[in-house]
């Protein structure tokens, strides 16, 4: 029999094709569902169940403004007219840093761009970049 471990959400990886420095400090991964049918055959008082379009989630990923453009002009180049569809991969590390688990998010474009606001009050918060990525299908593996 397997133990089955908990890891802690601090530790992942986040690789994006074609964009080199891909650190991450917040990921929200795709949610997915499948629409529910409720179909009724004849004349019966009860329906029945059916699996009907799976639908995901938008993918949100934060980090630290950097000197990269890499984020933004992903945005500006679908934003501009010329969709470019990526794949997003995030892995769940263990202590070790080892993979224990991966999400692959395959044709993701980015839907917003946003800069958290500047404030002049307190040096000490770090300016973020959101980007907020529209996929068509999500799945998870276990390495």
């Amino acid at each position: 029999m397997s133990v089955l471990s908990i890891h802690a959400n601090h530790r992942f990886t986040v690789e994006v094709d074609g964009i080199a420095q891909a650190a991450f400090s917040e990921v929200d991964i795709s949610e997915t569902s499948v629409e529910v049918i409720d179909y009724r055959e004849g004349n019966e008082n009860a329906t029945r169940k059916l699996p009907g379009l799976r639908k995901v989630s938008n993918l949100t990923l934060k980090r630290g403004v950097t000197t990269s453009n890499d984020l933004f002009d992903w945005w500006k180049t679908v934003a501009d007219g010329n969709t470019s569809r990526r794949t997003v991969v995030v892995a769940l590390l263990d202590e070790q840093r080892a993979p224990v688990k991966r999400w692959i998010m395959r044709n993701a474009w980015p839907a917003r761009y946003a800069v958290s606001p500047l404030v002049a009050v307190d040096g000490r918060v770090v300016v973020t970049e959101t980007l907020e990525c529209a996929v068509e299908t999500l799945d998870a593996e276990t390495p």
